[in-house]
Protein backbone atom coordinates (compact mmCIF):
# COMPACT_ATOMS: atom_id res chain seq x y z
CA UNK A 1 0.00 0.00 0.00
CA UNK A 2 0.90 3.60 -0.83
CA UNK A 3 -0.31 7.15 0.73
CA UNK A 4 0.55 10.08 -0.15
CA UNK A 5 -0.84 12.86 2.16
CA UNK A 6 -0.49 15.59 0.06
CA UNK A 7 0.28 19.49 1.38
CA UNK A 8 -0.67 18.80 5.01
CA UNK A 9 -0.02 21.03 7.82
CA UNK A 10 2.62 19.07 9.50
CA UNK A 11 2.43 19.86 13.61
CA UNK A 12 4.76 18.06 15.48
CA UNK A 13 5.91 20.43 18.64
CA UNK A 14 8.42 17.35 19.96
CA UNK A 15 10.41 17.86 16.91
CA UNK A 16 9.57 21.85 16.39
CA UNK A 17 7.72 20.83 13.43
CA UNK A 18 4.86 23.01 11.87
CA UNK A 19 5.25 23.45 7.92
CA UNK A 20 3.28 22.59 5.05
CA UNK A 21 4.42 19.43 4.00
CA UNK A 22 3.90 15.64 1.76
CA UNK A 23 3.93 12.58 3.23
CA UNK A 24 4.56 9.24 1.04
CA UNK A 25 3.94 6.52 3.26
CA UNK A 26 4.70 2.92 1.69
CA UNK A 27 3.70 -0.23 3.74
CA UNK A 28 3.10 1.62 6.67
CA UNK A 29 6.34 3.24 7.17
CA UNK A 30 7.45 6.77 6.38
CA UNK A 31 9.14 6.55 3.22
CA UNK A 32 9.88 10.12 2.25
CA UNK A 33 8.89 14.09 3.71
CA UNK A 34 9.41 16.75 1.56
CA UNK A 35 7.53 19.74 0.11
CA UNK A 36 6.33 18.22 -2.86
CA UNK A 37 6.34 14.61 -3.96
CA UNK A 38 5.24 13.19 -7.19
CA UNK A 39 3.84 9.69 -7.12
CA UNK A 40 1.52 7.86 -9.72
CA UNK A 41 0.69 4.90 -7.96
CA UNK A 42 -0.56 5.55 -4.77
CA UNK A 43 -3.66 6.58 -3.06
CA UNK A 44 -3.99 10.49 -2.73
CA UNK A 45 -4.79 12.43 0.56
CA UNK A 46 -5.92 16.22 0.10
CA UNK A 47 -4.60 17.33 3.14
CA UNK A 48 -4.45 21.24 2.44
CA UNK A 49 -7.18 21.89 4.46
CA UNK A 50 -5.97 19.77 7.11
CA UNK A 51 -3.61 19.53 9.86
CA UNK A 52 -1.28 16.03 9.96
CA UNK A 53 -0.19 15.54 13.71
CA UNK A 54 1.42 12.84 15.78
CA UNK A 55 -0.70 10.11 16.97
CA UNK A 56 -2.50 11.07 20.46
CA UNK A 57 -2.56 8.82 23.48
CA UNK A 58 -5.68 8.92 25.90
CA UNK A 59 -4.21 8.09 29.46
CA UNK A 60 -7.60 7.46 31.02
CA UNK A 61 -9.57 5.39 29.14
CA UNK A 62 -11.73 2.45 30.66
CA UNK A 63 -11.74 -1.15 27.75
CA UNK A 64 -14.27 -3.11 30.42
CA UNK A 65 -12.63 -6.29 29.58
CA UNK A 66 -12.32 -8.82 31.06
CA UNK A 67 -15.62 -8.97 33.11
CA UNK A 68 -18.02 -6.02 31.34
CA UNK A 69 -18.01 -7.52 28.09
CA UNK A 70 -21.50 -6.20 27.15
CA UNK A 71 -20.77 -2.30 27.81
CA UNK A 72 -17.28 -2.17 25.95
CA UNK A 73 -14.36 -4.82 24.43
CA UNK A 74 -11.05 -4.20 23.78
CA UNK A 75 -11.67 -4.39 20.49
CA UNK A 76 -14.55 -1.99 20.25
CA UNK A 77 -12.77 0.92 22.78
CA UNK A 78 -9.81 0.90 20.15
CA UNK A 79 -11.87 0.87 17.43
CA UNK A 80 -13.76 3.82 19.01
CA UNK A 81 -10.13 5.46 20.38
CA UNK A 82 -9.31 5.01 16.40
CA UNK A 83 -12.06 7.29 15.45
CA UNK A 84 -10.80 9.61 17.46
CA UNK A 85 -7.51 9.80 16.60
CA UNK A 86 -5.91 8.21 19.15
CA UNK A 87 -3.10 5.62 18.26
CA UNK A 88 -2.65 4.78 21.86
CA UNK A 89 -4.51 4.07 24.67
CA UNK A 90 -4.09 3.31 28.59
CA UNK A 91 -6.81 1.25 29.91
CA UNK A 92 -7.66 1.36 33.89
CA UNK A 93 -7.75 -1.75 35.82
CA UNK A 94 -11.17 -1.99 37.51
CA UNK A 95 -11.78 -4.89 35.36
CA UNK A 96 -13.39 -8.03 36.31
CA UNK A 97 -11.15 -9.51 37.86
CA UNK A 98 -9.11 -6.57 38.69
CA UNK A 99 -6.31 -6.20 37.11
CA UNK A 100 -3.74 -6.49 40.09
CA UNK A 101 -1.79 -9.43 38.57
CA UNK A 102 0.31 -10.38 35.76
CA UNK A 103 -2.33 -12.75 34.35
CA UNK A 104 -4.73 -10.19 33.76
CA UNK A 105 -1.93 -7.72 32.51
CA UNK A 106 -0.81 -10.79 29.89
CA UNK A 107 -4.24 -11.15 29.16
CA UNK A 108 -4.99 -7.51 28.73
CA UNK A 109 -1.73 -7.29 25.95
CA UNK A 110 -2.77 -10.44 24.04
CA UNK A 111 -6.34 -9.34 24.00
CA UNK A 112 -4.84 -6.33 22.14
CA UNK A 113 -2.36 -7.67 20.07
CA UNK A 114 -4.82 -9.89 18.22
CA UNK A 115 -8.09 -7.66 18.54
CA UNK A 116 -7.06 -4.24 18.58
CA UNK A 117 -6.55 -1.58 15.74
CA UNK A 118 -3.95 0.21 18.00
CA UNK A 119 -1.67 0.21 21.14
CA UNK A 120 -3.28 -0.77 24.62
CA UNK A 121 -1.05 -0.18 27.41
CA UNK A 122 -2.28 -1.50 30.69
CA UNK A 123 -2.20 0.31 33.96
CA UNK A 124 -2.28 -2.14 36.83
CA UNK A 125 -4.04 -1.54 40.42
CA UNK A 126 -1.56 -0.44 43.78
CA UNK A 127 -3.69 -2.74 45.86
CA UNK A 128 -5.11 -6.25 45.54
CA UNK A 129 -8.85 -5.96 44.64
CA UNK A 130 -8.69 -1.86 44.74
CA UNK A 131 -9.15 -2.47 48.34
CA UNK A 132 -6.71 -0.45 49.70
CA UNK A 133 -5.11 -2.80 52.01
CA UNK A 134 -2.39 -4.95 50.43
CA UNK A 135 0.22 -3.43 47.67
CA UNK A 136 0.49 -5.64 44.41
CA UNK A 137 3.47 -6.86 43.25
CA UNK A 138 4.46 -3.98 41.44
CA UNK A 139 7.54 -4.97 39.88
CA UNK A 140 6.17 -8.42 38.03
CA UNK A 141 3.41 -5.96 36.46
CA UNK A 142 5.19 -3.27 35.34
CA UNK A 143 7.65 -6.25 33.67
CA UNK A 144 5.09 -7.62 32.20
CA UNK A 145 3.65 -4.70 30.69
CA UNK A 146 2.07 -1.82 32.94
CA UNK A 147 2.63 1.92 32.29
CA UNK A 148 1.28 3.11 35.63
CA UNK A 149 -0.35 1.90 38.45
CA UNK A 150 -3.71 3.31 39.97
CA UNK A 151 -6.53 1.88 41.79
CA UNK A 152 -8.90 4.18 39.61
CA UNK A 153 -11.84 5.02 41.53
CA UNK A 154 -10.97 3.67 44.62
CA UNK A 155 -9.10 6.36 45.97
CA UNK A 156 -6.15 4.57 48.35
CA UNK A 157 -7.22 5.70 51.86
CA UNK A 158 -5.03 4.35 53.62
CA UNK A 159 -1.72 7.11 53.29
CA UNK A 160 0.52 4.34 54.74
CA UNK A 161 0.00 2.53 51.45
CA UNK A 162 0.04 5.21 49.18
CA UNK A 163 3.56 6.21 50.55
CA UNK A 164 4.71 2.68 50.00
CA UNK A 165 3.08 2.52 46.28
CA UNK A 166 4.77 6.59 45.53
CA UNK A 167 8.23 4.94 46.89
CA UNK A 168 8.13 1.48 44.97
CA UNK A 169 6.98 3.14 41.94
CA UNK A 170 9.68 5.44 42.00
CA UNK A 171 12.01 2.33 42.31
CA UNK A 172 10.57 1.45 38.14
CA UNK A 173 10.39 4.60 37.36
CA UNK A 174 6.21 4.61 36.41
CA UNK A 175 3.97 6.96 37.65
CA UNK A 176 1.13 6.65 40.64
CA UNK A 177 -2.11 7.77 39.01
CA UNK A 178 -4.34 8.60 41.64
CA UNK A 179 -8.27 9.69 41.68
CA UNK A 180 -8.59 12.34 44.58
CA UNK A 181 -11.62 11.66 46.42
CA UNK A 182 -12.41 11.69 50.28
CA UNK A 183 -15.57 9.16 50.12
CA UNK A 184 -16.52 9.87 53.27
CA UNK A 185 -16.65 13.55 52.77
CA UNK A 186 -18.68 12.54 49.31
CA UNK A 187 -21.20 11.09 51.62
CA UNK A 188 -22.39 8.91 48.47
CA UNK A 189 -23.16 12.18 47.08
CA UNK A 190 -24.16 12.29 42.82
CA UNK A 191 -23.30 15.72 41.84
CA UNK A 192 -21.61 19.00 42.78
CA UNK A 193 -22.47 20.31 46.51
CA UNK A 194 -24.11 23.36 45.76
CA UNK A 195 -27.02 25.68 45.01
CA UNK A 196 -28.18 23.20 42.25
CA UNK A 197 -27.71 19.95 43.96
CA UNK A 198 -30.36 22.13 46.67
CA UNK A 199 -32.93 22.80 44.27
CA UNK A 200 -32.60 19.56 42.77
CA UNK A 201 -32.66 17.41 46.05
CA UNK A 202 -29.50 15.72 45.06
CA UNK A 203 -26.51 14.56 47.92
CA UNK A 204 -23.59 16.55 46.27
CA UNK A 205 -20.26 16.35 46.41
CA UNK A 206 -18.09 19.10 47.87
CA UNK A 207 -14.88 20.59 45.92
CA UNK A 208 -12.94 19.32 49.19
CA UNK A 209 -13.33 15.68 48.56
CA UNK A 210 -11.22 16.38 45.63
CA UNK A 211 -8.73 18.88 47.13
CA UNK A 212 -7.94 17.51 51.11
CA UNK A 213 -6.80 14.24 48.56
CA UNK A 214 -4.86 15.82 46.43
CA UNK A 215 -2.71 18.30 49.26
CA UNK A 216 -1.99 14.87 50.92
CA UNK A 217 -0.75 13.53 47.64
CA UNK A 218 1.10 16.74 47.06
CA UNK A 219 2.65 16.05 50.66
CA UNK A 220 3.55 12.21 49.71
CA UNK A 221 5.14 13.15 46.59
CA UNK A 222 7.24 15.84 48.33
CA UNK A 223 8.24 13.01 51.00
CA UNK A 224 8.90 10.08 48.78
CA UNK A 225 9.92 12.06 46.00
CA UNK A 226 7.38 9.57 43.91
CA UNK A 227 5.73 11.03 40.81
CA UNK A 228 2.26 11.18 40.97
CA UNK A 229 -0.71 11.73 38.28
CA UNK A 230 -3.85 13.65 39.34
CA UNK A 231 -6.59 12.19 37.72
CA UNK A 232 -9.74 14.32 36.22
CA UNK A 233 -8.82 17.59 38.32
CA UNK A 234 -12.24 19.21 38.20
CA UNK A 235 -12.08 22.34 41.06
CA UNK A 236 -10.74 25.83 41.19
CA UNK A 237 -8.79 25.00 44.36
CA UNK A 238 -7.38 21.56 42.97
CA UNK A 239 -5.49 23.93 40.48
CA UNK A 240 -4.10 25.70 42.83
CA UNK A 241 -2.92 23.05 44.70
CA UNK A 242 -0.77 21.60 41.70
CA UNK A 243 0.03 25.20 40.49
CA UNK A 244 1.95 25.42 43.84
CA UNK A 245 3.53 22.31 44.14
CA UNK A 246 4.77 21.98 40.75
CA UNK A 247 6.68 25.80 41.66
CA UNK A 248 8.39 23.78 44.81
CA UNK A 249 9.38 21.34 42.28
CA UNK A 250 7.29 18.47 43.00
CA UNK A 251 7.27 15.49 41.07
CA UNK A 252 3.05 16.15 39.94
CA UNK A 253 1.62 16.22 37.26
CA UNK A 254 -2.31 16.45 36.11
CA UNK A 255 -4.78 15.88 33.26
CA UNK A 256 -8.43 17.07 32.75
CA UNK A 257 -11.54 16.06 30.73
CA UNK A 258 -13.14 17.59 28.08
CA UNK A 259 -16.21 17.19 29.75
CA UNK A 260 -15.37 18.87 33.02
CA UNK A 261 -13.93 22.05 31.24
CA UNK A 262 -17.36 22.43 29.14
CA UNK A 263 -20.12 21.34 31.23
CA UNK A 264 -21.36 22.88 35.05
CA UNK A 265 -23.59 21.54 36.95
CA UNK A 266 -26.20 24.04 35.89
CA UNK A 267 -26.46 21.79 32.58
CA UNK A 268 -27.19 18.57 35.36
CA UNK A 269 -30.13 21.04 36.08
CA UNK A 270 -31.05 22.14 32.72
CA UNK A 271 -30.96 18.44 31.02
CA UNK A 272 -33.72 17.75 33.91
CA UNK A 273 -31.73 14.88 35.85
CA UNK A 274 -30.08 13.23 32.46
CA UNK A 275 -27.91 10.22 33.86
CA UNK A 276 -25.74 10.86 31.11
CA UNK A 277 -24.58 13.99 33.09
CA UNK A 278 -23.40 12.07 35.82
CA UNK A 279 -19.67 11.75 36.60
CA UNK A 280 -17.26 11.57 39.20
CA UNK A 281 -15.61 14.15 40.30
CA UNK A 282 -19.20 15.76 38.96
CA UNK A 283 -19.45 18.46 36.86
CA UNK A 284 -18.94 22.09 38.77
CA UNK A 285 -19.33 25.38 38.49
CA UNK A 286 -18.45 28.19 36.19
CA UNK A 287 -15.44 29.46 38.41
CA UNK A 288 -14.13 25.84 38.83
CA UNK A 289 -13.95 25.59 34.68
CA UNK A 290 -12.64 29.25 34.68
CA UNK A 291 -9.64 28.20 36.91
CA UNK A 292 -9.35 24.94 34.80
CA UNK A 293 -8.92 26.39 31.49
CA UNK A 294 -6.09 28.73 33.19
CA UNK A 295 -4.26 25.68 34.15
CA UNK A 296 -4.79 24.29 31.02
CA UNK A 297 -3.42 27.42 29.55
CA UNK A 298 -0.39 28.36 31.88
CA UNK A 299 0.51 24.59 31.98
CA UNK A 300 -0.60 23.49 35.38
CA UNK A 301 -2.34 20.80 33.35
CA UNK A 302 -0.65 18.65 31.58
CA UNK A 303 -2.76 16.37 29.87
CA UNK A 304 -6.28 16.05 28.35
CA UNK A 305 -7.62 12.65 28.92
CA UNK A 306 -11.27 11.08 28.02
CA UNK A 307 -11.84 8.93 31.02
CA UNK A 308 -13.99 7.00 28.24
CA UNK A 309 -16.39 5.40 30.70
CA UNK A 310 -19.14 3.28 28.86
CA UNK A 311 -22.22 1.81 30.44
CA UNK A 312 -25.05 -0.53 29.28
CA UNK A 313 -28.26 1.40 29.06
CA UNK A 314 -29.72 -0.43 31.96
CA UNK A 315 -27.32 0.96 34.14
CA UNK A 316 -27.38 4.50 33.46
CA UNK A 317 -31.07 5.53 32.47
CA UNK A 318 -32.20 4.76 35.88
CA UNK A 319 -33.03 7.63 38.41
CA UNK A 320 -29.84 9.56 38.96
CA UNK A 321 -28.81 8.41 41.95
CA UNK A 322 -28.78 5.33 41.22
CA UNK A 323 -27.05 5.58 37.83
CA UNK A 324 -23.61 4.59 36.97
CA UNK A 325 -20.80 7.39 37.18
CA UNK A 326 -19.65 8.17 33.83
CA UNK A 327 -19.66 8.93 29.74
CA UNK A 328 -17.82 7.56 26.79
CA UNK A 329 -15.43 10.22 25.55
CA UNK A 330 -12.97 9.24 23.28
CA UNK A 331 -14.60 10.04 19.74
CA UNK A 332 -15.73 13.41 21.46
CA UNK A 333 -12.43 14.57 22.74
CA UNK A 334 -10.83 16.32 19.47
CA UNK A 335 -14.41 18.42 18.75
CA UNK A 336 -14.59 19.55 22.22
CA UNK A 337 -11.17 20.76 22.54
CA UNK A 338 -10.94 22.29 18.90
CA UNK A 339 -14.25 24.12 19.98
CA UNK A 340 -13.72 25.17 23.51
CA UNK A 341 -9.86 25.25 23.63
CA UNK A 342 -8.31 26.39 20.35
CA UNK A 343 -10.93 28.39 18.94
CA UNK A 344 -11.62 30.08 22.02
CA UNK A 345 -7.99 30.97 21.78
CA UNK A 346 -7.84 29.15 25.23
CA UNK A 347 -4.44 27.61 23.63
CA UNK A 348 -2.88 26.95 20.13
CA UNK A 349 -2.99 23.79 18.24
CA UNK A 350 0.54 23.48 19.42
CA UNK A 351 0.09 22.97 22.74
CA UNK A 352 -3.38 21.22 21.81
CA UNK A 353 -1.27 18.57 20.42
CA UNK A 354 1.54 18.63 22.95
CA UNK A 355 -1.12 18.02 25.69
CA UNK A 356 -2.39 14.89 23.34
CA UNK A 357 0.61 13.45 22.10
CA UNK A 358 3.72 14.29 23.37
CA UNK A 359 2.91 14.87 27.28
CA UNK A 360 1.30 11.58 28.02
CA UNK A 361 3.93 9.91 26.09
CA UNK A 362 6.75 11.42 28.51
CA UNK A 363 4.35 10.79 31.93
CA UNK A 364 4.32 7.31 31.00
CA UNK A 365 7.63 7.04 29.74
CA UNK A 366 7.04 5.89 26.17
CA UNK A 367 8.87 7.24 23.06
CA UNK A 368 7.61 10.43 22.43
CA UNK A 369 4.94 10.07 18.91
CA UNK A 370 7.25 11.82 15.99
CA UNK A 371 6.71 12.05 12.38
CA UNK A 372 9.64 10.80 10.67
CA UNK A 373 11.34 9.23 7.95
CA UNK A 374 12.20 5.48 8.23
CA UNK A 375 9.92 5.02 10.80
CA UNK A 376 6.22 3.46 11.10
CA UNK A 377 3.02 6.03 10.42
CA UNK A 378 1.70 6.59 13.68
CA UNK A 379 -0.52 9.92 12.95
CA UNK A 380 -3.61 11.56 13.07
CA UNK A 381 -4.94 13.90 10.11
CA UNK A 382 -7.64 15.93 10.96
CA UNK A 383 -9.51 19.10 10.28
CA UNK A 384 -9.98 22.08 11.83
CA UNK A 385 -13.21 24.64 10.51
CA UNK A 386 -15.48 21.05 9.15
CA UNK A 387 -18.97 21.01 11.00
CA UNK A 388 -18.72 17.94 13.24
CA UNK A 389 -22.59 16.71 14.55
CA UNK A 390 -22.00 14.02 17.05
CA UNK A 391 -23.87 11.17 16.34
CA UNK A 392 -24.05 8.72 19.22
CA UNK A 393 -25.77 5.43 17.26
CA UNK A 394 -23.00 6.11 14.91
CA UNK A 395 -20.15 5.76 17.60
CA UNK A 396 -18.12 2.80 17.69
CA UNK A 397 -17.95 1.89 21.28
CA UNK A 398 -20.17 -0.49 22.37
CA UNK A 399 -21.78 2.12 25.05
CA UNK A 400 -23.96 5.46 23.87
CA UNK A 401 -23.63 6.85 26.97
CA UNK A 402 -22.92 11.09 26.12
CA UNK A 403 -24.41 14.20 26.98
CA UNK A 404 -23.27 15.38 23.54
CA UNK A 405 -25.68 13.27 21.25
CA UNK A 406 -26.77 16.07 18.70
CA UNK A 407 -24.35 18.50 19.69
CA UNK A 408 -22.37 20.04 16.45
CA UNK A 409 -18.46 21.16 17.01
CA UNK A 410 -16.18 22.10 14.66
CA UNK A 411 -13.13 19.67 14.36
CA UNK A 412 -12.81 16.02 12.79
CA UNK A 413 -10.52 13.53 12.59
CA UNK A 414 -10.26 12.18 8.90
CA UNK A 415 -7.87 9.70 9.42
CA UNK A 416 -5.87 7.73 12.15
CA UNK A 417 -2.75 5.50 11.34
CA UNK A 418 -1.53 3.21 14.38
CA UNK A 419 1.50 0.66 13.97
CA UNK A 420 1.92 1.55 10.00
CA UNK A 421 -1.87 0.42 9.40
CA UNK A 422 -4.81 2.51 8.95
CA UNK A 423 -6.85 2.29 12.11
CA UNK A 424 -9.48 4.92 10.97
CA UNK A 425 -10.60 6.30 7.58
CA UNK A 426 -13.23 9.19 7.52
CA UNK A 427 -13.31 9.14 3.55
Amino acid sequence: MKLLIKNGRLLSPYQQIDHTFDILIVEGVIEKIARRIDIKDARVLDASRYIVAPGFIDMHTHLREPGKEDAETIETGARAAAAGGFTQIACMPNTNPVNDHIGITNYILGKAKAEACITVHPIAAISMQLKGEQITEMNDLKEAGAVAFSDDGNCISNTLLMRQALEYAKMFDVPIIDHCEDKILSNGGCMNEGYYASIMGLRGIPCESEEVMIARDIALARLTKGCIHIAHVSSKESVNLIRAAKKHGIKITAEVTPHHFTLTDEFVYKSSYDPNTKMNPPLRSKEDIKELLAGIKDGTIDTIATDHAPHKIEDKMIEYDKAAFGIIGLETALPLCITYLVQTKIIDLNRLVEMLSVNPAKIFRLPVPVIEEGKPANLTVFGMTQKNTIKVQSSFSKSRNTPFDGWSFKGKIILTMANGKIAFDAE
